[in-house]
């Protein structure tokens, strides 16, 4: 069973004041994009997402170039965003492996 998309106005308050994930919305997902300390550091950064998704059996989308990861949350699924990505998008704000 999928997850409720989230209306505009669920949305809009998820996305402001103070504990919001610090993301940005795109084309219908949450984007992210995050500089870390070289090639080595994306990775680090990248094992630490990945660490969380699995926790949350939620996967974001993820792609890097050098030091540059860019990551994508939708519930693919529900063909929207739902609470499970802005709690995944919370959690992964808390990530500092590799960050520059």
């Amino acid at each position: 069973m999928s997850d409720p998309v989230l209306g505009e106005t669920d949305l809009g308050a998820a996305m402001s004041g103070p504990s919001a994930p610090d993301w940005k919305l795109v084309d219908g997902a949450l984007v992210k994009t995050v500089t870390c300390a070289g090639f080595v550091g994306s990775l680090a950064f990248v094992n630490e997402v990945g660490a969380l998704a699995q926790a949350a059996d939620h996967h974001p989308d993820i792609d890097i170039r050098y030091n540059q990861v860019k990551l994508s949350l939708v519930t693919h699924d529900s063909g929207g965003i739902t609470q499970k990505d802005i709690d995944l998008a919370t959690r992964i704000d808390g990530v500092s492996a590799g960050v520059k």
